[in-house]
Parts: structure tokens; C-alpha cells; sequence
């Protein structure tokens, strides 16, 4: 008689709710407790769906903790009215995430002022010109400096996620985890971390070492994993795939990471129109299967 095999263990495995996009936030809760998921990541939108004190419910009832909140940022506006209006939804943000329980708000910071017509986003003329690069960087070190206080007398750390290159203009003017770090010296570790995300980070010549440095400062705050998949997607933001259908080497990354001394929860987060249409438990299982294959053992 053999041994039945051990089933993997799945426990800082996290479903991030923009995998399952179509889903209800108590939908997306079932299936990754059914998986044995020890973790979801909920976008606001889903928080928001059935307010903030119902959700926390829902994934605490589940057993589940709350990997992190997406998102908060969006602060490079130049116009002030506007401006203040981001800074209100991020303290808004950071409520949300001390009422779910989590300590880590993902901040996306945006892109150039002059994409926020293009993202539907409040603007005003003098933004719609503004492609300064350098200064939209400045600005979201001033704003992160507002939001710090007010974050920390809440217990949330803002976590801010560099992004792809191809997403400079219009979602993040921050683009390499160096960057990152370079603009948050200033905050402590418990204040500000940030995000490794594989999608975002994966081609950095520079993300050995700027991994290690983010664990030796204490600033690691999600290890978000999902795979950079070709041809591009005409709305390239929904390239993302299955750990394993693309190109990024997830035991090299993973093992940096571990090394770097992060031991928190590993979000799965992705953004492809045809993952989205698959049912929710199917989307988990594939998930775990290649979480178990090529992330797990490297942790």
C-alpha cells in the first residue's frame, strides 16, 4: 500500500479578486477557501459592492486573512483641487484596509497628468499638458508624505508598486523597485514598502539587487506573481497569464525574494479577458497547480 501523496501546502497562497474579475467579493472568498487558499486580496470595487464592514466579514467568517487591499495611489495630478480630491480617496482607502484587517495598501501612483483625460479621470487644461516626468515623481513623494501620518495612525503601510515601463504614462511614473526605494527613504520601513510584482519587475536588469536591498530595509510589502504572456493583448494592461504560460523565470525571482526574507502571503493577480471568462474554481485550481510547481518549492 503507498502513501497518498501530501497535498501542497496553500496556505500563503493568496487569490487577488481582479483574477476572478467577474466575480462577487463573497464569490471570489468560496472559491479560494474551497482550494484551501489561506488568503484573498480584494480590489475596492468588490470591497465597495457590499461596503467595507460586510466584506470584512465575509472573508473573516471564511477563515481567511486579507493579503492586501488594491489599490489606493493615483496622486500625480498637478492641479490642486484635484489633487486633494486623490489624497481624500486614499485616506478613504486606508480606512478600508484597517476595517478588513489588512496592514498593506497597494498604491498605484498613476501616470503623466496628461493621460487622465485618456483614463477617464478628473482634469483639468493645465493637466492635459503636463508631461513632466521628473515633477510627476516629486509629486508622489510630497503626497505619499501627506497620506503617512494619517496611514500610520491606522496601522496600514502604503505599498507602492512599480510598474512596466509600458505603463508610465497613464498608470505609474514609478517603474523599477530602485526607484521605489530611492523615493521612500525618507519613511520608515512600517510606513511605506513596496510591492514585487513579477508582471511589473520581471525584465529590471537591476531586481536581484534591488530585491535584496527592499529585504534588508524591511520594505517588502506583497510578492504578487502572474506571468508576461505574447502576442500583447490589444489592451495590453490584460496580458497577464498563469504562472508558467510566459516568459518570467518564477523560481529565480521566488528564491530572491525568500532570500530577501519576505515570508508573507503570495497574491495571485491577473488581468486577461479569457481567464476571466473561465469559472471562478477552475481559475483557483490552475492558480494553485502552478503555484505548487514553480513558486512553492523555491520559497
Amino acid at each position: 500500500m503507498t502513501d497518498k501523496p501530501t497535498a501542497p501546502d496553500l496556505g500563503r497562497l493568496s487569490l487577488n479578486s481582479a483574477t476572478c474579475k467577474p466575480y462577487t467579493l463573497a464569490e471570489c472568498v468560496a472559491a479560494a477557501k474551497a482550494a484551501g487558499l489561506g488568503a484573498v486580496g480584494p480590489w475596492r470595487d468588490r470591497v465597495q459592492e457590499v461596503g467595507v464592514v460586510t466584506a470584512a466579514r465575509i472573508i473573516a467568517d471564511a477563515g481567511l486573512r486579507v493579503s492586501s487591499l488594491c489599490r489606493g495611489g493615483f496622486i500625480t495630478a498637478r492641479d490642486d483641487e484635484t489633487a486633494q480630491k486623490a489624497l481624500a480617496d486614499n485616506r478613504l482607502a486606508i480606512d478600508e484596509a484597517a476595517t478588513l484587517g489588512t496592514t498593506e495598501l497597494v498604491m498605484v501612483v498613476g501616470g503623466l497628468p496628461a493621460a487622465y483625460e485618456l483614463m477617464s479621470m478628473p482634469h483639468t487644461p493645465a493637466d492635459g499638458t503636463d508631461k513632466n516626468l521628473v515633477a510627476a515623481r516629486q509629486r508622489v513623494a510630497d503626497r505619499i508624505g501627506d497620506l503617512v501620518p494619517y496611514a500610520q495612525d491606522k496601522g496600514v503601510r502604503l505599498a507602492l508598486e512599480p510598474m512596466h515601463p509600458l505603463f508610465t504614462a497613464d498608470r505609474g511614473v514609478l517603474t523599477t523597485l530602485g526607484q521605489s526605494l530611492d523615493i521612500v527613504t525618507d519613511f520608515s520601513p512600517e510606513a511605506v514598502g513596496v510591492v514585487v510584482d513579477t508582471y511589473h519587475v520581471w525584465w529590471d536588469p537591476d531586481l536581484e539587487v534591488s530585491i535584496a536591498r527592499a529585504g534588508r530595509e524591511g520594505r517588502i510589502s506583497s510578492y504578487q506573481i502572474c506571468d508576461w504572456t505574447l502576442p500583447l493583448a490589444a489592451n495590453t494592461l490584460n496580458s497577464r497569464g498563469f504562472p508558467g504560460d510566459g516568459y518570467i523565470d518564477f523560481p529565480t525571482i521566488t528564491q530572491w525574494v525568500a532570500e530577501a526574507g519576505y515570508t508573507g502571503d503570495i497574491e495571485v493577480e491577473i488581468f486577461n479577458e479569457a481567464i476571466w471568462a473561465l469559472p471562478a474554481a477552475e481559475t483557483v485550481r490552475t492558480m494553485a497547480e502552478r503555484y505548487s510547481d514553480l513558486v512553492l518549492p523555491y520559497l
